[in-house]
């Protein structure tokens, strides 16, 4: 029987798994494969978007798995065109259809409508229908700032359930986390293990990669962890929710082997002290014309 991943309660009263998995850039034709090597491994939360254009092979490894659907958290997320009363309710209803769920048990919007809040806002409200209704079990919110958080919920009835939003041991978002937390809001980081920082760049030092950090793998060494185990299991000492992502089938079973380990306070203030204070993927304040200009297709 496979081990499971510990769980944190959302201010829904939702039990997510803190370890979830997720499928960012995995190609549709290798996510139905990484999806149900998963599930075998024992994660029971899997976190997909309708921008990443792999929802219906989510659903289709789900259907596959012997795991039955009722133990498994189907997390997705709207774009920022589907904002609005309307919108996220079209929305909602083809991320539905793609995965063939009947409900989504967590729904997140993907991005902070900055440029104009307004339809951000009308889209979050209806969320909050789909919540008191029964269609979701959580609702949250990705990449947002407290800032941002201040005018979504200045605005709003209920607070977001989580935040997604980058972090790693170079993008450690502490403050971010801290009012998170303030919040009853539970932060889940994308690229745990520093994906982002090395989809660009060339002639990179180990310094220069969480993954070949000497201060990660010397701690890696110790206890005969891989880098990313090590990052994965420094997450959930912090408090966060993580959803590393990978289409390899021994990477998938490594990140979840995390659980037979646990490090000293000073190993985990090792790696908060490696923060760079610089983010490797889009600032949300200053998101392309691209983004906004992304459409869905049904």
């Amino acid at each position: 029987m496979a081990h499971l991943s510990p769980t944190i309660k959302l201010n829904s009263g939702l039990e997510l798994p803190a370890l979830g998995f997720g499928v960012y850039r995995a190609k549709p034709e290798e996510t139905v494969s990484a999806v149900k090597t998963a599930l075998a491994a024992g994660y029971r939360m899997i976190d997909t978007a309708a921008a990443y254009f792999n929802e219906e092979q989510v659903g289709q490894a789900i259907r596959e798995s012997s795991v039955p659907r009722d133990d498994i958290i189907v997390q997705t997320k709207a774009w920022l065109s589907d904002y609005g009363t309307k919108e996220i309710r079209h929305a909602y209803d083809r991320s539905r259809r793609k995965l063939g769920l009947e409900r989504i048990d967590v729904y997140l919007l993907h991005q902070p409508a900055t440029r104009d809040f307004k339809p951000m806002i009308a889209a979050w409200l209806e969320m909050e229908k789909m919540l008191a209704g029964g269609e979701v079990g959580a609702i949250g919110v990705c990449n947002c700032s407290p800032d941002h958080l201040k005018i979504l919920m200045g605005k709003t009835n209920v607070p977001p359930a989580l935040n997604q939003v980058e972090l790693h041991p170079f993008f450690t978002q502490a403050e971010f986390r801290k009012r998170d937390g303030a919040w009853g809001i539970v932060t889940q980081a994308w690229s745990p293990v520093g994906g982002v920082m090395r989809y660009w760049g060339d002639d990179k030092t180990p310094e220069d990669d969480p993954l070949t950090h000497p201060t990660i793998t010397s701690i890696g060494e110790k206890y005969g962890k891989t880098a990313a185990q090590v990052m994965l299991r420094w997450h959930l000492a912090i408090g966060n929710s993580a959803i590393p992502k990978s289409v390899n089938e021994k990477r998938i079973v490594e990140n979840f082997s995390i659980f037979d380990f646990e490090m000293t306070d000073d190993e985990i203030a090792s790696i908060e002290a490696l923060d760079r204070g610089k983010r490797g993927g889009p600032d949300p304040d200053n998101l392309p014309d691209a983004f906004y200009n992304r459409k869905i297709p049904d």
